[in-house]
């Protein structure tokens, strides 16, 4: 009698340059087996296109029926890199028992930018009890902003204690408008106001984003009949279900970087290491610790933003193979400087554009000085118009010039003013520019021959032409400053692993790293003082493009590094080997002696007996959390509830101030059978 064959998982991994797929069977050893791998470009402005040119390339090569895979998961660093680049919607941010004041807390003010803020009376104190709320000014202004948003953000003083007013704004707007809203309570259990803040106004400005991402693969998985459910990595490695992350895609930054520990240690088998995962945009940096990433308990930063979503302790850095290549200002020797702004490729530019592109860059060379715009390009990202909303006028105009083919910037810009304009386009999403980046370089030195090396090199040579504090060309050829380029790259990665390793050693990471002492030990300086630098554990280096910018990585971080085989598409194998991790919590407080206060989900109830307010929070948490993890995607959850006490002792007598009780639900997704 054959044995039944095991189910086939699909894992999918949405990036910034690359959309990654790759067909995983249980089958084939206690690692399971890889049975076919593709890569394929993202398209923002229709992702379909990306997943389907993944998708369909490893169904083919395996010639699997789509009727057989049980399970889709998919991770992306699209959330990551919206954040990192400061795009996303335009939202509102209401503020209930909240002042203006507030603002400059925790980089809320920074984050917020342009965005319009609108303050009302209301808010909870810490056990919950209610000041007066008045919505008439948010509900006189909701007309004007639902015409000129995306989606609005809620926070209430105190919401975490008790919800109420929360729900009142976010009942009122989606009455009014019909637009997205986020609440904060739905976030985070966690107290501080402006962080949690903070989060809730980034959530609301992914939710389209990571909404086109969803529907984009719900509709590619329904046209080519793979009737399986569709998962999405978390910012801690674990799975939720598609559905659970369009409300709250805050959690999904840090989604593809998570799925890239999962996927190292996967394959690696390694318990301790640094992990180092290079792609187009950023470079994920975090560490391996008995076989288990650290976490972050304190909440993940990004793109300089202390936020309150647990995630995996990931220090993320603007450095890909597509940073934006610079140079430093007015210095006699000057550096070279790398992202952190993504930039198209020019190869990537060439190879879908051609001769646009190429017979630009050669009238830049036929120039007898360089200019300041060479090499550099403007194009629509391709999103929708409705995006495009509030747009100033000088915005518009220059927004209307820009088109889905690359135009030269030299000629699209007229004044200074208009690079800040221009620079707005792009931080709001709808703009690309393109220009000379590493993956240009590798194309110069064949060593990356995907697209057009001709594009490649003649935009080389433009950036070989820039001058020196003494008015000297940098390079004299393009090979030259191609080869500096990349040595830079690896040298760059080598300080942010470093600087990794200093900041989890409880030192300040980045000064560290900068200190003479460290970076003569790093470049083997000699002198009659010999310094070395040396990592505790080997470094896995994950990305398509680790094997060519990590080869001389060993030697400055005084230890190993590995390239796992299939470390092209470690995120989208992280996917399909995750679990589904959920929890809920709730407190009790004690407002006045014998008066004991549950908060739990969005009920607020009174107990005059500790024991029986403990007993009913624990139900309700039990009960909530089995909920949340059949929303997330698993029918077999096991859930572990704890408490954790807040007591003191006045005159030999227990006093209790606060009981924190914890419920975890975790199991493996639900498979279509």
């Amino acid at each position: 009698m054959t044995a039944k064959p095991k189910p086939l998982f699909l894992g999918i991994d949405t990036g910034g340059t690359y959309t990654d797929a790759v067909l995983w069977s249980e089958q084939g050893g206690p690692k399971g087996k890889v049975l076919a791998k593709a890569k394929a470009l993202t398209t923002r402005h229709d992702l379909a296109v990306g997943i389907s040119g993944a998708v369909d390339a490893v169904l083919g090569k395996s010639a699997t029926d789509p009727a057989a895979i049980k399970l889709v998961s998919m991770s992306t660093t699209l959330a990551t890199n919206a954040l990192v680049e400061g795009q996303g919607g335009r939202v509102a941010l209401i503020m209930i028992g909240f002042t203006g004041a507030d603002l400059a807390r925790d980089g809320l003010k920074t984050a917020l930018g342009t965005d319009p803020v609108v303050f009302c009376p209301g808010g909870h104190d810490v056990h919950g009890n209610a000041a007066k709320l008045d919505l008439s000014g948010l509900e006189a202004a909701l007309p004007e902003l639902g015409a000129s948003v995306s989606g609005f953000a809620v926070c209430a003083y105190f919401a975490t204690r008790n919800p109420a007013h929360e729900l009142a704004a976010r009942d009122l707007i989606r009455e009014k408008t019909g637009l997205p809203v986020t609440a904060s309570h739905e976030l985070s259990a966690k107290l501080g106001g402006p962080r949690r803040a903070l989060t809730t106004l980034l959530n609301a400005r992914l939710i389209s984003m990571i909404d086109r991402l969803v529907a984009a693969t719900e509709g590619f998985l329904e046209a080519r009949n793979i009737a399986a459910p569709l998962m999405v990595v978390r910012g801690d490695g674990a799975l939720v279900s598609a559905a659970f992350a369009r409300q709250r895609p805050i959690e999904t930054i840090l989604s593809g970087p998570a799925a890239s520990l999962v996927g190292a240690r996967h394959m690696t088998g390694l318990d301790n290491a640094m992990v180092s995962d290079i792609g187009g945009t950023t470079t994920d940096v975090a560490v391996l610790d008995g076989g288990r990433p650290r976490l972050d308990p304190e909440g993940a930063t990004v793109g300089g933003f202390r936020t309150m979503v647990e995630a995996v302790a990931m220090r993320t850095f603007g450095l890909g193979g597509d940073s934006e290549v610079a140079l430093e200002d007015g210095a006699l020797n000057p550096k070279i400087l790398l992202g952190p702004r993504r930039l198209v490729p020019l190869a990537l530019a060439g190879m879908m554009h051609g001769a646009s592109v190429t017979l630009e860059l050669e009238r830049q060379l036929r120039a007898p000085n360089p200019g300041r715009m060479d090499s550099r390009f403007a194009l629509r990202t391709g999103v929708p118009d409705r995006l495009a909303a509030g747009l100033t006028a000088p915005e518009a105009k220059l927004y209307e010039l820009i088109g889905a083919v690359p135009l030269a910037i030299d000629r699209l810009l007229t004044s200074n003013a208009q690079n800040a304009t221009l620079n707005r386009l792009v931080s709001r999403g709808l703009v690309h520019i393109s220009g000379f980046t590493p993956s240009d370089a590798a194309h110069v030195l064949g060593k990356q021959a995907n697209w057009d090396p001709t594009a490649a090199r003649l935009g080389a040579e433009l950036f070989s032409r820039k001058r020196d504090g003494r008015g000297q060309n940098i390079a004299p050829s393009p090979e030259v400053i191609s080869e500096r380029v990349l040595l830079t790259l690896t040298r760059w990665s080598a300080e942010y692993i470093l600087e990794t390793a200093f900041a989890e050693d409880g030192l300040d990471g980045a000064a560290t790293v900068a200190h003479a002492l460290v970076q003569r030990a790093v470049d083997s300086h000699p002198g009659i003082a010999r310094l070395s630098v040396a990592l505790d554990r080997p470094v896995i280096g994950l990305g398509a493009s680790a094997p060519l910018h990590y080869a001389g990585l060993a030697e400055l971080v005084g230890n190993e590094c590995v390239v796992p085989e299939d470390t092209d598409v470690a995120n989208a194998l992280g996917a399909v080997v995750g679990q589904v991790r959920v929890s809920a919590e709730a407190r009790v407080s004690q407002p006045r002696e014998g008066l004991f206060r549950l908060a739990s989900g969005q009920t607020v109830r009174d107990f005059t007996d500790e024991a029986k307010a403990i007993a009913a929070a624990e139900a309700d948490v039990r009960a909530i959390v089995a909920e949340r993890a059949k929303d997330a995607g698993t029918d077999n959850a096991e859930i572990d509830v704890s408490t954790e006490f807040k007591v003191s002792t006045v005159e030999a007598q227990r006093m209790f101030i606060e009981a924190h009780v914890v419920a975890v639900a975790s199991g493996r997704p639900r498979i279509a059978v």
